[in-house]
């Protein structure tokens, strides 16, 4: 009898772990989400790092470093794109890592709700700087004649808050347009953990 419940604790401790071990190894293969909190609102936007690998990474590693604190959306253009990650309230460039590879023809599309790099005319130049599209964008998608912009995960709440972002009256600043007249900050970027 003794060796029996010794059996069938030994079988609950080892299903105990087997168990432990599978929701260890669901958290590393779960799509990342990130919270960005923001004065008019939050947003959750969920990464693809399957199909975006480096840029994943590359935006993962300056929101768990709380690069993005403090920053704030400094380009909005109605019906178009709300853009972010590089500047302060007072449009103070931030320093930010190296450059990254373009990753634009990994066959994600600039759609309604999908976050990109922003980068210069260097296909190759995105670092912090992202922007959230308030519609189909397809002139921004890579193809053979166009380098594009790196599509690597998408809105999947709080689109609310950036249409939001889209009704804030806009002007010149320094040498800068399309830059809201009041603030739109990101008061903090995280990772959700489940």
């Amino acid at each position: 009898m003794k060796i029996l419940g010794y059996l069938s604790l030994g079988l609950l401790v080892n299903l105990l772990v087997l168990s432990a071990a599978s929701h260890a190894e669901d958290d590393q293969t779960a799509t990342p989400v990130v919270i960005m909190q923001t004065n008019l609102g939050d947003i959750r936007i969920e990464l693809y790092p399957e199909k975006a690998p480096v840029t994943v990474s590359n935006f993962l590693a300056y929101v768990d470093r709380g690069f993005y604190d403090g920053t704030i959306f400094h380009r909005v253009i109605p019906n178009f794109m709300v853009q972010g990650g590089g500047f302060d309230p007072q449009m103070q460039q931030k320093s930010s890592a190296a450059p990254i590879v373009n990753e634009a023809n990994n066959r994600l599309r600039n759609e309604r709700g999908t976050i990109a790099m922003a980068r210069t005319n260097n296909p190759d130049s995105a670092t912090s700087q992202f922007f959230i599209n308030l519609r189909m964008n397809a002139s921004l998608d890579w193809s053979n004649r166009n380098p594009g912009y790196a599509v690597f995960g998408k809105v999947i709440d709080g689109m609310d808050t950036v249409d939001a972002m889209a009704l804030q009256p806009t002007g010149e600043v320094s040498m800068y347009r399309d830059v809201p007249l009041q603030p739109i900050i990101i008061t903090r970027a995280y990772r959700k953990t489940r």
